[in-house]
Formats: structure tokens, C-alpha cells, sequence
């Protein structure tokens, strides 16, 4: 399951295969961001915390706050495994829990989502579509890098996807970064790959070499829509996810 997702099933499929492969080679602290607007990280959820009980790991599930836990219970039918709010963690981890899976925890909350991670030491930490940098909550400057130093250059992104203008940026794990361009409807070419996650300059760059390498006319140019052609694969499950 390579290359750019033409559903959000294929997506949640490739990103559980990458939590897969990271939990398997061992990596504690491990990130999934399905980084679409407008995508409810609860069905999302649904979809792939069934992957800790197909590797037998015990996990507990944290939520944001415990209104959001509370409505993933009722949800799900009471499920067997335990679901609180991050801020309620404290005491909660058993010596027998061999995974956490954090679902959407924000910058307001990385304080809670930072100790859980030194608490569990040992144990698999899976973070879902987190938002743990936000310049209004953290601030910039010395503060910012103090966080990143710590806490947020700990964690491994095993699955990231984000449709840009024209292009998407994928990476599965143990893969390495990649920005696939749109040539035509529902097809995709691979522009470039990265040890770590390229800059928005670095994604342009990639456009701009392409430009120069056509300028001679002996290639037409690739076509260029105004969005991402993810978005129009995707559209109609975003719209049943987010309804």
C-alpha cells in the first residue's frame, strides 16, 4: 500500500501498517497525523485502535478532555479497554499496559500529553493527529525550543499525509518523506524524498527544478490544478466522516 491514498480507508490502512512496522522496531514515542481539514479524528479512531489488540498489546486510549472520552464510550459501547481524558492519567497506568494511543491532544494540553509519555516508560506511546505546537499556547523563542527539544524531537512521525496545492506529502514508516506532484485526474508522480520532513521551500524547490527541466518544450509540463487532486478522491469520505 505505497504511494498516495485514493480513500480514507486506504489511508487509515497505510497508516496502521506504518504503526506496525514503528512499534515492531521499537520506537516508543510514535506520531499518526492524517493532517485533511475538516477530519473527525473520532471515527478515525474507531478505525484504528483495533490495531493494538491485533499486536496483543494492552493500551489505554486518552482523549483531550473527559467529555470527549466520555462520548467515545458511549459510542463504542463501553469497548473493554480503558478511555479517560489525558488530564486524568495520573495513577491510571498499569504495570501490565504495554500501549497508550492519544487521540487529537492539542498544545493546551502537551503538558499532561509530556508526563504521560515520561510515565510511560517502556510502554508504546501512539499519538493520533496531534496539534501540540500552537504559537498562541506555547509561545516562540526560548520557550518553544525549549519544548521542542525535550519533548517533541522525541517523537517519530510513522504516518503523515497532507494534501497541498497540486501535490501531497506522505510518509510511511520505515519509508522516507516524499512529495508526489498530480499529473492528471487520479494519478500521481514522485517529485522527491527526504530523510526528514522537507520545508515548504524545500516542496517548492521541487516544483521549480520540474519547471526548468521542461523549459525546452521537449516534455509538456505537468498539469498543475488548483487543489490537490486528494481532495476530489477524498471528498466524498471526508463529507460522510464529518457529518
Amino acid at each position: 500500500m505505497t504511494g498516495v491514498p485514493r480513500s480514507i480507508e486506504t489511508a487509515v490502512d497505510q497508516a496502521k501498517a506504518a504503526t506496525r512496522a514503528a512499534i515492531q522496531a521499537g520506537l516508543p514515542r510514535i506520531v499518526v497525523d492524517l493532517n485533511i481539514p475538516e477530519l473527525k479524528a473520532m471515527p478515525i479512531a474507531e478505525q484504528f485502535y483495533p490495531l493494538m489488540t491485533e499486536l496483543e498489546l494492552p493500551f489505554k486510549m486518552f482523549f483531550p478532555d473527559a467529555g470527549a472520552a466520555a462520548l467515545a464510550r458511549r459510542d463504542w459501547d463501553n469497548p473493554e479497554f480503558s478511555i479517560r481524558g489525558i488530564n486524568e492519567f495520573k495513577g491510571r497506568l498499569e504495570p501490565d499496559d504495554e500501549a497508550c494511543l492519544i487521540i487529537e491532544p492539542s498544545a493546551v494540553e502537551v503538558t499532561d500529553v509530556e508526563a504521560l509519555c515520561n510515565e510511560a516508560t517502556g510502554k508504546y506511546v501512539v499519538m493520533l493527529n496531534p496539534k501540540l505546537e500552537d504559537i498562541a499556547v506555547v509561545g516562540i523563542g526560548y520557550a518553544a525550543r525549549q519544548l521542542r527539544d525535550r519533548f517533541l524531537s522525541t517523537l517519530e512521525t510513522a504516518y503523515y499525509l497532507q494534501p497541498l496545492e497540486g501535490a501531497t506529502l506522505l510518509r510511511i514508516y520505515p519509508g522516507p518523506w516524499q512529495v508526489w506532484g498530480e499529473i492528471a485526474d487520479d494519478e500521481y508522480e514522485l517529485l522527491g524524498e527526504f530523510p526528514t520532513k522537507p520545508s515548504t521551500e524545500a516542496i517548492a524547490n521541487l516544483f521549480a527544478d520540474e519547471e526548468d527541466d521542461t523549459s525546452d518544450g521537449t516534455t509538456p509540463p505537468a498539469k498543475r490544478p488548483q487543489k490537490g487532486g486528494l481532495f476530489a478522491e477524498l471528498g466524498q469520505f471526508i463529507r460522510a466522516l464529518t457529518q
